[in-house]
């Protein structure tokens, strides 16, 4: 499980994370109070906020090459839609703790 901050005065509430699941995933649905989908390269996607942090639990694919970069790249967006940090920012970030 990863932790993601919100950058300041981006929280996003679970109805707009939801939002943007399916716009970006397609199919979404909430269970145990836990948002999942799926996409390509990622056979889960598990999205829930835990102590005012965005808590994400994925499980890989095995995909070809093309569709793992296209996997990255909207996974990168919707970090980057929900916590308001780019992946260069969360590189940072983690680095720092």
């Amino acid at each position: 499980m990863r932790r993601y901050d919100f950058k300041r005065g981006h929280r996003k509430s679970e109805g707009d994370i939801e939002v943007i699941m399916r716009e970006l995933f397609g199919n979404v649905n909430l269970e145990n109070g836990k948002l999942n989908s799926e996409y390509k390269g990622l056979e889960k996607i598990m999205v829930w906020i835990d102590n005012k942090k965005l808590a994400v639990e994925t499980r890989p694919r095995n995909v070809s090459d093309a569709e793992a970069i296209d996997t990255l790249k909207i996974w990168n967006e919707f970090l980057y839609r929900v916590t308001g940090y780019t992946s260069k920012e969360r590189k940072k970030k983690m680095s720092k703790s």
